[in-house]
């Protein structure tokens, strides 16, 4: 056995054949070692600590760079007046602003929208503790005691406290992404359609929490969501489905719309029907409200800590930012001396709930990038517009484009500092934004979200179609039902379904194929244990009351 190298490419030849002989067919079958020069390597890229060290500073580098260093402090700017600003949050701001990044190289085009997440989170606080509005979900737990904080005359310590609870949680959640996304990139090539399916169905479990005690009412919004995917081109067959017979139809919803309408639309429409009062808070930091902040900060360390992981933690499952400040809030309060200051401006009733609440958000960037599962709404928009750019999120993304990964993480950590310099400074200049009459504010909010719909495909019908999604968006929120599901659902819904049909063409029909092991049966079973956990622990309590005993 012999081979020949010509050029830079490696020519398996058997020796027998180069001589003009057929190989004896007693011979053992040739075994050809390497690959030619250009193909990709059969086995993932190790993550070591020097690997991963080395690609964090490459990111760095390219985040760094100063045009991509600008794009980072145009979108934090962008970012916290999007927060601030009521009606529009992380995920509606990101939407509209996904247009302007098409004419942008990929890595610049998520360095300006990772800044407008991070930025309008930095942002939904300062409109939590100075106004008592609640931008996001979970920034409910913060106006708890940073409301009462600002009102008593501390407003600028309240706000130093909330950014440096902000930037230690994102740190903990940017570290954790750092080291652990390599790691579960390189396992999740190991998946097929079987185990991507099992994954789609945990999330999907997991989806059915974020409607609180009504878990029909998450089931109805991801029904709800598979359905408006489903609408236009079916993405095996090509045939068209549920268009009726309308051209418009046929290309579907686009996210993007979608999200401008729930969110946008949808919030505009329950302002006006329920009034909107600014009466907020005026604020000034000052270097001894740094000062004290920090001190309370380092006497607080175990709660910021506590708060930090419980938010990295449960940011890795979709909508779990909420639950994580709810659940540091209460541990916080739990193991406090004075109970009776919470709901009075406790500092540590600040500091739990953001670090946990920006932890999270920082966390859910992970099952993003990592298993293309996106952890919240606006990591879901974000993931919409890396598909628009041709950029498929997931473990091959590691392995095609480094780069771009390496620079998005990069850009993450220099959001961080960037963004906690920038709302230092001036903060009081982006809450003047909100002391501007409300009746100023909506025309201008409403007229943002059309440009960033219309902007989309350029259609006059994506117009229409926000407006009905933003009615949809105001029942939902006057009946309780969580837009978030409907949203993961409509981005996951046809790669959820090309997974599941794939899956069962290779198991010829049998269902049993999504319980394939070693890594397909225990997502499944866990997938199964988060859907019925609420019946089972519903049954047990009846049981143990059933028989006096006490659960």
């Amino acid at each position: 056995m012999g081979e020949k190298y010509y050029g830079s490419y490696t020519l398996l030849i058997p020796t027998e054949l180069r001589h003009g002989r057929d190989v004896p067919p007693h011979k053992p079958k040739t075994k050809y070692h390497g690959l030619p020069c250009g193909a990709p390597s059969a086995k993932p890229e190790g993550g070591t600590t020097l690997d991963i060290f080395s690609n964090w500073m490459m990111g760095l580098s390219v985040a760094l760079q100063p045009y991509n260093l600008m794009i980072a402090v145009v979108g934090l700017i962008l970012g916290i007046i999007v927060g601030v600003l009521p009606g529009l949050g992380g995920a509606n701001g990101v939407a509209i602003l996904i247009p302007i990044t098409f004419a942008m190289s990929p890595t610049s085009a998520v360095i300006l929208l990772a800044c407008i997440y991070w930025g309008a989170l930095y942002g939904g606080g300062i409109c939590s503790i100075l106004f008592n509005i609640p931008g996001e979900p979970w920034a409910v737990a913060v106006t708890f005691d940073g409301y009462p904080m600002a009102k008593s005359g501390r407003a600028g310590k309240a706000l130093v406290l909330s950014f440096l609870s902000h930037g230690v949680g994102a740190i903990i959640g940017v570290v954790l992404l750092t080291f652990f996304a390599p790691i579960i990139a390189e396992f999740a090539l190991r998946f097929g359609p079987p185990e991507t399916a099992a994954v789609m169905v945990l999330t999907f479990s997991a989806m059915t929490r974020l409607g609180g005690k009504s878990a029909l009412k998450s089931l109805v919004a991801i029904f709800l969501g598979f359905i408006l995917a489903a609408v236009g081109m079916d993405i095996v067959s090509g045939k068209l489905r549920m268009t009726f017979g309308t051209v418009p139809l046929m290309g579907g919803f686009h996210f993007i719309v979608a999200v401008i309408g729930l969110f946008g639309i949808g919030e505009i429409f329950l302002t006006v029907e329920e009034g909107l009062k600014m009466e907020g808070v005026k604020a000034k930091v000052t270097l001894q409200d740094i000062w004290d902040g920090l001190r309370d900060l380092l006497r607080f360390r175990k709660i910021l800590l506590m708060g930090s992981l419980i938010g990295c933690w449960l940011g890795i499952q979709p909508g779990g930012a909420t639950p994580a400040s709810f659940m540091a809030y209460g541990f916080a309060k739990s193991s406090a001396a004075d109970k009776d200051q919470y709901g009075k401006g406790a500092s540590s009733g600040i500091i739990a709930p953001e670090a946990a609440g920006h932890g999270a958000g920082t966390a859910a960037t992970l099952p993003m990038i990592t298993l293309g599962i996106p952890g919240s709404p606006t990591m879901a928009v974000i993931m919409g517009g890396l598909m628009i750019m041709g950029l498929q999120p997931g473990p091959m993304l590691f392995k095609e484009h480094a780069d771009f990964v390496w620079g998005f993480i990069g850009s993450i950590w220099v959001a961080n500092f960037l963004g906690l310099i920038l709302v230092m400074a001036f903060a009081p200049a982006f809450a003047a934004i909100l002391r501007i009459r409300f009746s100023i504010l909506m025309p201008i909010i409403i007229y943002v979200c059309a440009i960033g719909a219309f902007a989309v495909n350029n259609r006059m019908i994506d117009i229409y179609y926000m407006i009905i999604f933003g009615i949809v968006g105001h029942l939902f929120k006057k009946l309780d039902y969580p837009m978030a599901p409907m949203v993961l659902a409509l981005v996951l819904g046809n790669m959820a379904e090309s997974a599941a049909r794939q899956a069962l063409i290779m198991g010829h029909g049998n269902p049993l194929i999504f319980f394939r092991p070693p890594i397909a049966l225990p997502l499944m079973l866990l997938a199964l244990f988060l859907f019925f956990s609420p019946t089972i622990f519903k049954w047990k309590q009846r049981l143990f009351a059933k028989k006096g005993i006490k659960s």
